[in-house]
């Protein structure tokens, strides 16, 4: 799996005898979103594709009625707890952390909003699934993991734990696909600011041809947005994915028009990351320009479901 929090869910759903692709979980928790965010402490604005860390879970498990567990706690020794006990009782658990500590983690830079899947422990290392990037089934000292998990700073959680169970009578996950796709285009068309959704799209065409930013930052802005846990195309791969999966159990006009048109947003969002790394932001600006009224027709059609 490419994304961080899609693969933990995939890892603690297929525990309960849940299979569902990435593609699927991403949409079911309406992961589709657009950020614009700049700040006088970062290196360069950052382009965001997704909901908040966090957020898919939650709307992923209230949609299909799951039971979702949440622990938080500022104690060390709680906090290992939280996560040993289900562990010994034979279920896996969801751990929000700052990959900066995880010992496998290749590139050493603070996320907060890191999630990971927790399948084991021994004596020293604590047994993990992360995203293929990542090199999927891996592991970490507990001590990495103790401070990974009580980092303090941005979209960090206070040692946040989690597990997923189904109950007796969940929601079939086809019955999920209209509201789902619903609830994701009505937040992404009626954004509270401008530097979300379509028109936070509409922003960073304005604001990108204004960037003076040296090659390395330009470079990391677009391996963030191809590389960075994102499934390529700044999650619009993979909402593209899911909206024709969804296709194949409800043939919708509407899914069928929109996935078309997100399948045209995923191949020139790839374009938008090049332009930005080549340094040709003015280019990168226009096609920006053009992305928000594809994405803004494309949700105004789905909005209707």
């Amino acid at each position: 799996m490419h994304h961080c929090e899609t693969t933990t869910l995939g890892v603690l759903l297929r525990h309960e005898g849940l299979h569902l692709s990435e593609p699927m979980l991403f949409g079911l928790g309406a992961g589709l979103s657009f950020v614009y965010w700049d700040a006088r402490a970062m290196p360069f604005p950052f382009l965001g594709g997704r909901v908040k860390p966090f957020e898919l879970t939650r709307n992923l498990t209230t949609r299909l009625g799951l039971t979702l567990r949440v622990e938080e706690t500022t104690s060390p020794r709680r906090a290992w707890q939280n996560v040993a006990t289900p562990l010994d009782a034979g279920r896996p658990v969801g751990l929000q952390l700052d990959c900066y500590h995880l010992e496998y983690f290749r590139s050493k830079v603070h996320f907060g909003g890191h999630v990971v899947a927790v399948c084991g422990y021994d004596e020293h290392d604590v047994h993990l699934v992360d995203t293929d990037q990542q090199g999927g089934r891996v592991r970490t000292s507990r001590e990495s993991l103790a401070l990974a998990r009580a980092e303090r700073g941005p979209m960090t959680a206070r040692n946040r734990s989690f597990t997923i169970a189904l109950p007796e009578t969940p929601v079939r996950w086809q019955d999920a696909i209209g509201p789902a796709i619903r609830d994701c285009a009505v937040a992404f068309l009626s954004a509270p600011i401008a530097n979300l959704g379509h028109r936070g799209i509409g922003k960073a065409a304005k604001l990108v041809p204004k960037w003076r930013l040296p090659a390395e930052d330009r470079r990391q802005a677009a391996l963030l947005m191809e590389k960075g846990g994102t499934g390529g195309a700044l999650f619009r791969n993979l909402y593209r994915d899911f909206l024709a999966e969804c296709l194949e159990t409800v043939d919708h006009p509407e899914i069928r028009a929109a996935h078309e048109l997100y399948a045209e947003a995923a191949a020139r969002w790839t374009e938008v990351a090049a332009l930005i790394e080549q340094g040709r932001l003015d280019e990168a600006g226009a096609v920006l320009g053009d992305l928000a009224r594809i994405e803004e027709n494309a949700m105004r059609l789905l909005r209707q479901m």
